[in-house]
């Protein structure tokens, strides 16, 4: 049984109408005990796409006020967590920059949790397919994969990598993938982050609309061969209607995969939970 949710968003997400209360109300009304809010912190976002987004930033020190007053409001109710998601980025002009907000920011504010996501590629988000120019899906791909590479080699400020295929989100219908060719690089990711100690994500996102799990089965399947046992779970919730999503189906099909627990933090100290 899942009683936490560790990837949720509100609105001091950019792309987040919803306010804080209403997610946490929404969670509790599912009963989950545990409830990790982890707003959008993409420094550097570039400006260019149809939803008028300049920026995914947001003020830190109005977020704690407020989440913590939350939290000091629903003791008793709910153990509410403080998180944020961190993009992670690998461009030469933007990467050594990032690293260092990233770092100054988690060192300045007492997270519970820190999710490192790759949401930008080569300066734009692959969500616009017109600014994939003349490359191929899996030109895109592989670039995603080796920003990835790179982000969990050279960031130390996460605690779990959120959503790692999420590339496979944007890849036009009709176009099949082989991951085969990426396994190289998935295996090196994977590699890493179990050798350096942090988590890998199961995200639900995607799952609960239908879709696949970030990441598919099969790169669940391949990190526990590798000797990887330590996941979050989060839904990635940006509206309350989400929370939570398909978290009931979600124990069965992770413990067929070999997994028996997942992680939660506090104070960025990790404990696990059984599924």
């Amino acid at each position: 049984m899942i009683t936490a949710d560790f990837h949720t968003h509100t609105s001091f997400s950019t792309d987040s109408k919803s306010s804080p209360e209403r997610m946490i109300e929404r969670a509790i009304a599912l009963g989950l005990k545990t409830y990790c809010i982890t707003d959008h912190m993409d420094y550097f976002f570039p400006e260019h796409n149809d939803k008028g987004f300049t920026e995914f930033v947001f003020d830190p020190d109005q977020y704690f006020e407020t989440l913590t007053a939350l939290r000091k409001k629903y003791r008793g109710k709910l153990d509410l967590r403080i998180g944020i998601e961190l993009g992670l980025r690998d461009e030469p002009d933007v990467r050594d920059d990032n690293k260092k907000l990233c770092d100054a920011l988690v060192n300045s504010y007492p997270f519970d949790f820190v999710i490192g996501s790759t949401h930008v590629i080569d300066h734009f988000d692959p969500y616009y397919r017109e600014r994939w120019g003349g490359r191929s899906a899996d030109d895109i791909v592989r670039i995603y994969f080796e920003s990835v590479l790179y982000s969990v080699t050279h960031y130390d400020c996460f605690d779990t990598y959120g959503h790692l295929d999420y590339i496979l989100r944007y890849v036009p219908e009709g176009v099949t993938i082989d991951m085969t060719k990426y396994e190289y690089l998935t295996d090196a990711i994977l590699t890493e982050l179990i050798k350096r100690g942090k988590c890998l994500e199961v995200n639900t996102s995607r799952f609960a609309r239908g879709g696949a799990l970030n990441p598919s089965t099969t790169l669940l399947a391949r990190y526990r061969e590798l000797g990887g046992t330590a996941i979050t779970i989060g839904s990635d919730a940006h509206k309350p209607e989400r929370v939570g999503g398909k978290f009931e189906v979600i124990p069965a099909i992770l413990k067929d995969l070999g997994f028996k627990e997942y992680s939660v933090f506090r104070k960025r100290k990790e404990s696990r939970r059984k599924l």
